[in-house]
């Protein structure tokens, strides 16, 4: 890792109080520099997490809704324990940063983006990640029209959605992965594409508990993923399931998410209507 790179890091430690760490690394997964106190090995593993996360970040930007752009702008991930944030660093690098729960969130953002403009000499490209707009050819956006084949809605889905201005889809994944249900009008194509990418995010975000603090029995709750155009959102949903959710710019994302969290008790013991998955 780089030295002065190394270095530079320890701004946001020694002047976020609650924060804990930070990495910088490169889009193919390689660390770049980090805060001191961090095991080369868990440094290893963080950034290769981080640089997997972005990648198919990148790839479910056409969730959040088909606007021009949808460049990336930061992902959230919350434990029990603490939370973790990515931003861009330049081309192909990212800054990440651990810090407690009781963390100051616009402190350690401002910092964070600060250090990204100090960086600026190191890493010369611009701070932001565009992912692939929609158009001819995109095999995602392709197979958004086709709608679940029997019905495979979940009512109480469709009543979170429909509650709140600019909530748009969800999504219910069981443990193996594969959407159990939906928010009517969703295409089941579209389903088991963003299921197969969300399965990876959260198997990603859970790998990274360690770096948030040290905590055995760290809890997962959820990862939230900022685009210029809209709001990607995965949650812990109990038995091993999760769901995934997303919403336009302007949606109020602290209703949303707290609507989000209240209906994902109900959704295991709800049956798909129209026929559903077992018809």
């Amino acid at each position: 890792m780089t030295s002065d790179l190394s270095w530079m890091l320890e701004d946001i430690v020694r002047n976020v109080p609650k924060a804990r760490h930070a990495v910088l690394l490169s889009a193919d997964g390689l660390p770049r520099g980090a805060t001191e106190g961090l095991p080369a090995k868990d440094v290893r593993t963080i950034s290769a997490a981080m640089a997997g996360m972005q990648s198919l970040s990148r790839a479910i930007a056409h969730f959040a809704g088909d606007a021009d752009d949808r460049r990336w702008s930061q992902t959230i991930i919350e434990f029990s324990h603490g939370w973790i944030f990515l931003i861009g660093a330049g081309q192909g690098a990212y800054l990440a940063a651990a810090a407690a729960p009781e963390v100051d969130m616009q402190q350690i953002s401002f910092r964070m983006h600060r250090l990204v403009a100090r960086l600026g000499d190191n890493l010369t490209s611009p701070p932001r990640v565009e992912a692939g707009r929609a158009g001819a050819g995109d095999p995602v956006r392709d197979r958004q029209p086709d709608a679940f084949p029997g019905g495979f809605t979940l009512t109480a889905l469709d009543e979170a959605v429909a509650d709140v201005h600019g909530a748009r889809h969800a999504v219910l994944l069981g443990a193996d992965g594969l959407p159990r249900g939906a928010t009517s009008g969703l295409g089941r194509d579209l389903a088991d594409t963003i299921s197969a990418a969300m399965t990876g995010i959260n198997a990603y975000s859970r790998v990274t508990a360690p770096f948030a603090g040290d905590l055995p029995e760290a809890e997962w709750r959820q990862t939230v993923i900022e685009f210029e155009h809209g709001w990607i959102f995965l949650i812990a949903a109990g038995n091993g399931t999760f769901l995934a959710a997303a919403a336009d710019r302007d949606a109020d994302i602290e209703e949303f998410s707290t609507r989000l969290h209240a209906v994902a008790p109900r959704l295991n013991a709800e049956p798909v209507r129209a026929g559903g998955a077992d018809a």
